[in-house]
């Protein structure tokens, strides 16, 4: 775990439920956070489940983090927590260092979540716990190591803030087989690199083909999906809906208005990469989509 002390980490049911527990902790009813939309949705449904306010920073294009924005938030609203996420879910892009560097000279406490890193050029910033007391990092079992149904995450917390956050969570939420696979992962990294490392070679292939696709903008991903903009005049549902009743092929389809002329698509073997991009280009007949659409 990045060699951090043990005096700085705790374990918890999944990363969500350590998003949860932060809240618990650090807000009042009341307090706000500030969320950088589009993103991992968990935050601000915990925000209300705690009683908390939520002011929304929306991203710029290419799903860049808006720091002026940020800033201005934070002078204006005083909010106790700001949730960051590199890989961001949906898109996977990374946060620029000198982006994640200003908003921790922000006064407020900033939650990086990482649970996609691995799949990701760059490193982890969980050693940045250890100097940084307004810095909290989240990592999970879920992804790379393909134990999401187990639910097993984990984070690095200030020093100061890691007593009171284990007498709160609750003891036993971390299943027994959940605790074995957990720990297998751990005695085999060798096997998790080659999967990862096969994985992200295929990713890029994947963003190679589908930049060939004539109604898709994909966009670079540091995540184990691969998120597309819907163009040429075709609709993203129809596109998803086609692909699944058709060719049994299942991508994701955004109901909310900044995604909705989205998909997003899962990295997976070869053989995957090949179907999915025999039939995109089977949809790329003008008449395909414009039946499902009437």
């Amino acid at each position: 775990m990045n060699n951090i002390p043990i005096e700085h980490l705790l374990v918890g049911c999944g990363a969500d439920e350590l998003i949860d527990l932060l809240m618990r902790c650090v807000l009042d009813p009341g307090d706000t956070i500030v969320d950088c939309p589009p993103t991992f949705t968990m935050y601000a449904f915990d925000a209300a489940v705690n009683g908390a306010s939520v002011i929304t920073v929306p991203r710029l294009d290419g799903f860049r983090i808006d720091v002026p924005a940020i800033e201005k938030a934070v002078r204006e609203h005083h909010p106790k927590m700001l949730f960051m996420t590199s890989p961001n879910n949906p898109d996977g892009s990374m946060i620029a260092e000198a982006d994640l560097l200003a908003v921790l000279a922000l006064p407020v406490l900033v939650v990086l979540d990482e649970a996609y890193i691995e799949f990701s050029q760059e490193p982890s910033r969980m050693r940045w716990v250890m100097e940084r007391p307004n810095l909290v990092v989240l990592r999970t079992f879920s992804k790379s190591a393909g134990l999401a149904g187990l639910r097993v995450g984990y984070g690095a917390f200030p020093a100061g803030m890691i007593d009171y956050l284990w007498r709160a969570k609750q003891p036993y939420n971390v299943s027994v087989a959940a605790e074995t696979a957990a720990c297998a992962a751990l005695t085999n990294p060798s096997y998790l690199q080659d999967v990862r490392d096969k994985l992200v070679t295929e990713r890029e292939r994947l963003f190679r083909l589908l930049q060939g696709v004539s109604f898709l903008e994909p966009y670079p991903s540091s995540a184990n999906f691969i998120l597309c903009k819907v163009v040429s005049g075709q609709d993203a549902k129809a596109v998803k809906d086609v692909l699944a009743a058709e060719h049994g092929i299942m991508v994701r389809h955004y109901a909310k208005a900044e995604l909705s002329g989205f998909i997003r698509v899962s990295v997976g073997r070869p053989e995957h990469t090949d179907a999915l991009m025999a039939a995109l280009h089977s949809l790329e007949q003008p008449a395909v989509l414009a039946v499902e659409k009437e």
